[in-house]
């Protein structure tokens, strides 16, 4: 083996470690917090519905962007809970305005995407249902 190729291996390694973790932690996520999994049935819903309606590829776009928006922010939410909760074990009330802090932008990710789903599915919807 060629030292370049044994870097290549070592490389491959470390970054399928990395994602290992990554998935660990997405995974903890998911049986951890009710929240997260109600966004991510909402997503599957979401993508289900663009299928339906026959999304374009701006479209598609803007759900996946939309999509990874809500579930990334509640994944840094629960990091930041996780976090607080370990630097600040007993009840403190800047502890909580961060944990309050962070399920906010949360709250404000997800009413996002729901003005997003009006503007994507709205008029596809209505012509589905309503138009003669």
């Amino acid at each position: 083996m060629t030292a370049l190729s044994a870097q290549s291996t070592q490389t491959t390694r470390v970054l399928l470690r990395s994602f290992g973790y990554a998935a660990a932690g997405a995974g903890y996520v998911l049986r951890t917090q009710r929240n997260a999994r109600i966004e991510a049935v909402a997503a599957a819903g979401a993508v289900a519905v663009g299928i339906w309606l026959g999304l374009g590829a701006i479209e598609w776009a803007v759900l996946a962007l939309t999509i990874t928006i809500v579930l990334g922010l509640e994944v840094l939410n629960t990091s930041l809970e996780i976090a607080v909760s370990l630097a600040s074990p007993e009840p403190d009330p800047l502890a909580k305005a961060a944990k309050d802090v962070a399920a906010a932008a949360v709250l404000v990710g997800a009413l996002g995407s729901l003005a997003v789903g009006l503007f994507l599915f709205g008029p596809r919807l209505v012509a589905r249902f309503f138009a003669p």
